[in-house]
């Protein structure tokens, strides 16, 4: 199993739509890059960018690959050159609370979700906010797109889940699920859009039907003996679940079957994963300070006779808590192990700020009881005519 050794945590992971590139979210506020072969998984470093000195959470490449988006610690949103590595834009407040995850919906529009819950719209064009969300209020955990209705769906750590019709003129969801009574850690698209895979922090699985409304799921599978920080699909029916158990399992959907473990990271938490755009390689990131990449090509093809065993139902609760809070940052290196000395500098300055990080270990985020939710804020200003093309 190929692998990439790093001296810093990393937080994202993502694979290029057009290209054999992945790029990596560190502990240090780094953005590094790597080129790969695709028959070996052999990879070599492309760029190195530090768009911030402190946490770089999350990635999302655009839909063609040329830019690539960034969320941080900071309230940090940033743009990036996807070839070079140059920061072409970035927003060091962007929000008033860290960033957890970013998504490119489409050339034009860009989201980004915090840690109190915050949804923000982005132009790319500008890029500037265009319009704010504030119905959850936990953090937001992960994001996917419906584009055949224009919806963006968030998953929360409050329990529930929106979708968004990007259209709409009202900074409100079109949609919102009932409290599932658990976090919502993780989202895949599944049977070619009409369904969804929910990842939980008590380890189950919720099923979700389009078609079936948007508050409730219909279909529910135990086992995971802990949360499913991370969700992505293989294929049609069968995902690949990243525990805080550090195993990788593969699952079939409706019939729901446990196919096997494809990769451990020991015992540390998974925290993304990423499936390449040819459905051969899955990276896998955890505490462990490396990249792991899994050769996923040809290995359930035959999946009709495969045997149903059973997970168990154990469940142990887990959260999406920040990991880094526990991390030393006197400990920190400016590279990995497959760098050369003569780290590059950035590809574009930046203001960096202040040149401390005040990560301190906290108590770990915990959901509130219901009738506790937090007042969301102000909402911006919109622009109405942005969404009139899309």
């Amino acid at each position: 199993m190929p692998e990439i050794k790093l001296r810093n945590q990393p937080f994202d992971v993502a694979f290029s739509p057009s290209a054999n590139v992945l790029c990596a979210a560190l502990l240090t506020g780094e953005i590094k890059a790597w080129n790969y072969d695709d028959s070996t998984g052999k990879t070599s470093k492309a760029w190195s960018v530090r768009p911030t000195k402190r946490t770089a959470r999350a990635l999302h490449f655009s839909g063609d690959g040329t830019e690539l988006w960034m969320g941080g610690k900071s309230g940090i949103v940033a743009q990036i050159d996807a070839e070079t590595g140059a920061v072409k834009w970035h927003d060091d407040v962007a929000h008033e609370s860290p960033v957890n995850r970013v998504f490119s919906i489409n050339p034009q529009l860009i989201a980004s979700g915090d840690d109190e819950g915050v949804i923000k719209f982005w132009d790319a064009r500008k890029p500037s906010p265009i319009r704010q969300y504030t119905q959850h209020w936990d953090y937001i955990s992960d994001f996917t797109y419906f584009d055949d209705k224009r919806l963006l769906v968030s998953t929360s750590g409050d329990g529930h889940l929106s979708a968004i019709d990007i259209r709409r003129s009202k900074a409100e969801p079109l949609h919102q699920s009932a409290d599932q009574e658990d976090e919502l850690l993780s989202i895949t698209q599944i049977k070619g859009g009409d369904k969804f895979v929910v990842g939980t922090g008590l380890g189950v699985l919720s099923i979700w039907d389009r078609g079936k409304g948007w508050g409730d799921s219909v279909d529910r599978m135990l086992g995971h003996p802990a949360s499913v920080d991370a969700v992505v699909a293989l294929s049609e029916d069968i995902v690949a679940t990243g525990s805080e158990d550090g195993m990788v399992r593969v699952i079939q959907i409706q019939p729901n079957t446990f196919l096997g473990v494809i990769a451990t990271h020991d015992e540390y938490p998974i925290e993304r994963l990423a499936l390449d755009r040819s459905s051969k390689w899955l990276a896998s990131v955890s505490h462990d300070e490396c990249i792991k990449l899994t050769d996923c090509e040809g290995m359930f093809e035959d999946d009709s006779d495969a045997e149903d065993v059973e997970m168990g139902d154990d469940t142990d609760e887990g959260g999406a808590g920040d990991a880094e809070e526990t991390m030393d940052q006197d400990q920190h290196q400016d590279s990995d192990d497959n760098d050369d000395d003569d780290e590059s500098a950035p590809a574009a300055p930046v203001d960096w700020g202040s040149d401390s990080d005040d990560d301190m270990p906290q108590q770990p985020k915990r959901k509130q009881r219901k009738g506790q939710h937090k007042v969301g804020k102000d909402r911006v200003h919109e622009d109405a005519g942005f969404f009139d093309d899309l």
